[in-house]
């Protein structure tokens, strides 16, 4: 009877509270290399000011260094050459908003979801030739510029034009911000990004950038390893320590409510 009543008890108190939390280890001041590309603010950037790199992801990686006892090496690399390069074990993780994937996960293992998004169009803040996806889609002059192989690329492909991923009017570029000034410079019509980057370049823009239409998608953000990596249930426990605790939500005001790019 005994036993009953402390299964009974547990239950209950997993109700009342919700499940308990896996705890946080420490990991004795271990080593973990992690490589971003430092190109979708408010994520991950160099602030202009400082010439430092800055950004939510930043915040998000030194608290969880501190629950877990690691000292954390910022490395630098292309987006297209960052799966490939987790994947091989040249870096402990990578962050840089990567959409979680099932084509992904066939290469990296992927840590729970710190962040869920959505896909934005975001287009020259005097832009008055069309308001949705569906009018862009109706003019063939127009342009979209993505970086291939992300997700932006594939919506624009396959949720915009005509799922054909060899059509003329995507344009592809090694990185986002070249996209952006693409943009900016009338080179493209529109850009495609996560809610997140396309909040912080359009707030950075003063007026010369804008989000336009519903939202094509959502998307769950989360940081990759090389398969089979000890460093995934870590970093899980530390993500739902932070999010239980309030601190991922204390990270989302600072960055995505209070924080202005060049202010």
């Amino acid at each position: 009877m005994d036993l009953v009543r402390t299964l009974a008890a547990a239950a209950l108190a997993t109700l009342v509270s919700g499940p308990l939390l896996a705890e946080t280890p420490d990991l004795g001041g271990r080593e973990v290399t992690v490589v971003t590309e430092n190109a979708y603010p408010p994520l991950q950037f160099v602030d202009p000011k400082t010439g430092e790199p800055a950004g939510w992801e930043y915040d998000a990686m030194a608290e969880i260094a501190k629950r877990l006892n690691i000292v954390v090496v910022y490395e630098n690399i292309s987006w297209d050459a960052m799966i490939p390069a987790v994947s091989e074990g040249q870096y402990d993780m990578g962050m840089t908003g990567i959409t979680i994937r099932e084509d992904r996960m066939e290469k990296v293992d992927f840590s729970d979801a710190y962040m869920r998004s959505e896909m934005r169009m975001i287009v020259a803040g005097d832009e008055d030739r069309f308001s949705n996806h569906e009018e862009f889609a109706a003019d063939e002059d127009l342009l979209i510029g993505a970086q291939p192989g992300t997700t932006p690329f594939y919506v624009g492909i396959y949720d915009i034009l005509d799922g054909n991923e060899q059509n003329p009017r995507m344009k592809l570029f090694e990185t986002f911000g070249a996209a952006i000034q693409a943009l900016r410079t009338g080179d493209i019509d529109l850009a495609l990004s996560d809610g997140t980057a396309a909040n912080g370049y359009v707030a950075a823009s003063e007026g010369k950038l804008k989000i336009i239409g519903e939202a094509l998608g959502t998307e769950d953000f989360g940081f990759i390893f090389p398969k089979g990596s000890d460093l995934v249930a870590p970093i899980n426990a530390a993500i739902a320590e932070m999010k239980e605790d309030g601190t991922m939500e204390t990270l989302n005001k600072k960055w995505f409510l209070d924080f202005k790019m060049g202010g």
